[in-house]
This record gives C-alpha cells, sequence and structure tokens, in this order.
C-alpha cells in the first residue's frame, strides 16, 4: 500500500464541516507554531522531519490507530517520505499535496447570498493565509474585491457563470499579502479603482475610489457605494453593496480591528481608525452583514463555511468596539502588537508597482499567518 494524496479541497471541505483530521506536521516547530493547517476539529502533533530520518518507530504510539494521519511538510516531498514509513508500520496515512506552499495559495468559493435585484454574492476564502475576497454577481457583470494573487480562480469562476469582470476594487492598499486587483483588471479588461489617498506612490494608472463613489453593476439596480474609513491606512475605504452588505476591508475583523501600523504611523492613523469606528460606522444600519478582507482564525467560520456576522453583533461582542476610554483603546492599536507581516515592506513596495518580483519570490513573500489585526 502507498500514502494518498490528500488534495487541497478535501482539506478545505473538513474545515468548513468542521470533521476531525489528525495532522502529523513535520515542519520545524517554529514554523508549527507560527502557521498551520487549521480547523476546528484537528488534532497536531508536531515532529521534525529530521528526527524520522531513521524512521517512525519512535511516535507511532502517539498517532491515532483508528483514524487516519495526515501528514504536512512545507513543499510534500518530506511529507510524502513520512507517510510511507507509516504505511510500512501498518498505519493508515495520506499526505497534503503540495504542501503549505499549496495550501497558502488555495482558494474556496462560498455563496454568501442572493442580492435583491436577483444577483449574487460570493467570498472566496484563502485559507492558508486568512485572506478573503469578493465577486457581487448582477446580471452579466461582475465586480472583485481584494483579490489575491491567484487571478486565474476570479477569471476561470466569472467564465463559468458566463459574466464579464468589469470593475476590480482594492479597499485599500494591502501590506501582507499580494494584490492581485490590478493584474486582474488588465486580464481582464475591467476598470482598477484604488483609494486615492493610498495612492500617492504608485506608478500605475488607476481610478479614484473616493467617499461617495457609487458603481452601477448589471441591470437589476445593484449598487456599490464606497465609503471613506481611514485608520487601517489613510486610504481605507468600506463598500456598501446592495444596501444590505458591509465590506469592511481591514478596519474591522469579527473578532478584531485592524492595526493602524503598518506603514509607520500607529499613532496618526490610530485617531482615524477610532473615528471611522466609533463614529462612521456607528451611523451605519446595524442589519448590514460585515465582510472583511481578513479572518484570524477559524473560530470565526459560521457553520455554512462563511466569516460574516451583522454589524450590531459586532458592536455588542467585538471589545475592540466597546473600548470607552480614548487613551485605553491608543494604547490597544499602537502598543504590543502582534509581530508585522512577514515582507510587509517589500509586499506594500509590490502593491504600490515600485517592486518587480518573480513568481517565486511573491510566493516566499506571502508565506505566512495573517497578521492585520489587533485583539486584546
Amino acid at each position: 500500500m502507498t500514502p494518498r494524496a490528500m488534495e487541497l479541497q478535501e482539506a478545505a471541505q473538513r474545515i468548513m464541516e468542521q470533521k476531525p483530521l489528525f495532522i502529523l506536521d513535520v515542519r520545524n516547530p517554529s514554523d508549527f507554531k507560527e502557521w498551520k493547517l487549521e480547523g476546528k476539529g484537528f488534532t497536531y502533533l508536531n515532529v521534525p522531519y529530521f528526527e524520522l530520518l531513521d524512521g517512525v518507530e519512535d511516535i507511532v504510539d502517539r498517532l491515532p490507530a483508528d483514524q487516519e494521519v495526515l501528514v504536512v511538510c512545507a513543499k510534500e516531498g518530506s511529507s510524502v517520505m513520512v507517510a510511507d514509513m507509516l504505511v510500512e508500520q501498518g498505519r493508515k496515512a495520506a499526505y497534503l499535496k503540495g504542501g503549505m506552499k499549496a495550501w497558502s495559495e488555495h482558494l474556496v468559493p462560498v455563496k454568501i447570498g442572493d442580492l435583491k435585484g436577483g444577483g449574487e454574492l460570493y467570498q472566496f476564502l484563502r485559507y492558508g493565509k486568512g485572506c478573503l475576497s469578493y465577486i457581487v454577481i448582477s446580471g452579466n457583470e461582475g465586480i472583485v474585491v481584494d483579490a489575491s494573487r491567484i487571478t486565474s480562480l476570479y477569471i476561470d469562476f466569472a467564465a463559468e457563470r458566463g459574466i464579464q469582470i468589469t470593475h476590480v476594487i482594492d479597499t485599500h492598499l494591502h501590506a501582507d499579502h499580494i494584490s492581485g486587483g490590478r493584474r486582474l483588471a488588465q486580464e481582464t479588461g475591467a476598470s482598477y479603482w484604488l483609494p486615492e489617498e493610498d495612492a500617492q506612490e504608485v506608478t500605475f494608472a488607476y481610478h479614484a475610489l473616493t467617499d461617495g463613489t457609487v458603481l452601477p453593476l448589471g441591470m437589476q439596480g445593484t449598487q456599490v457605494e464606497a465609503v471613506y474609513s481611514p485608520g487601517h491606512t489613510i486610504g481605507s475605504t468600506s463598500l456598501i453593496v446592495d444596501e444590505r452588505y458591509l465590506f469592511t476591508g481591514d478596519i474591522l475583523f469579527i473578532d478584531s480591528i485592524g492595526r493602524p501600523d503598518l506603514a509607520g504611523q500607529a499613532r496618526d492613523w490610530a485617531q482615524h481608525l477610532r473615528s471611522t469606528l466609533y463614529e462612521r460606522y456607528q451611523e451605519l444600519a446595524e442589519a448590514l452583514i460585515v465582510l472583511p478582507a481578513h479572518y484570524m482564525n477559524v473560530d470565526e467560520l459560521n457553520e455554512d463555511g462563511t466569516v460574516a456576522r451583522s454589524l450590531g453583533q459586532l458592536y455588542r461582542e467585538n471589545h475592540g468596539l466597546n473600548v470607552k476610554d480614548s487613551d485605553e483603546f491608543m494604547s490597544l492599536v499602537s502598543q504590543n502588537l502582534p509581530p508585522q507581516p512577514n515582507s510587509y515592506e517589500e509586499i506594500r513596495q509590490r502593491n504600490m508597482g515600485r517592486l518587480d518580483a518573480a513568481p517565486d519570490r511573491e510566493r516566499e513573500m506571502e508565506i505566512g499567518p495573517n497578521r492585520c489585526a489587533v485583539r486584546s
């Protein structure tokens, strides 16, 4: 017998359905601690590959005898070898196809809901980065919001549904992952939109996304309206879609709020962040469904696999929206912050068009967890 390759889609499905999975992660402990394949029903054992070169006999008793073991490594090769050794010991084993390298790029589309005029809204989950992107569909047109750099999936998704991507929007200048927005717009002939306050140093042409900008979509009267909401960046702009959904970018998450320090201006931008969260968002309808650009952990996933909550629920449950004292809030978002995203300055330069990078280098720049949030 030989171990089977677990496809990325199967791993994603287990996360969505909250199914149990035992993972033997053979990467170095520091890599495992920082970033791993996460699911609510997942159990882990981390043993570095170099400790298993002479065999797996010493760890077999630490593995479940009645459950398949998924072996995970960085690029697949080491996990195949360890899974082979487990099978030789009579255990049922699989390896993650493509390893964490491939997992970091995998996108899963999940339907959020229908629009009033007959359109649809889809959320794309990038489990390996905690990134969330979207396609709003109305008639035969679509708008993509906060696209990941793996643009082929959006193009294939649109082709399957017979729609034309007409607009591509970045809610802000991203610093934790490479935006696919401009590339996607070039590949589809769509208009590319970026908040003008974040675009002061970009080297390319764009359409300025400003407060009150309205983009009509399709023939059913669907509208995407921009709401200026600075704080994570000086240009951060939210979107209200169909008067029902609020795309918050990296300003507001399900269980946390955006960090204001990724351009070295934490104190100044923190003031904007508080104004957005405690004033501008307060003026919006509580029934709006918040759709962020990231999530921090799998506890934020709903039972249907989506990441979404009403704005009213977040004002009741999200600690970042309930810090009454201004000084306490400023301390929360400007001190004792988590480590900044890997290669974040290079990523910012790449997203401004000021740095070229080969595909392999882009992949390396993005490896690692989402670190756009502040959580108490």
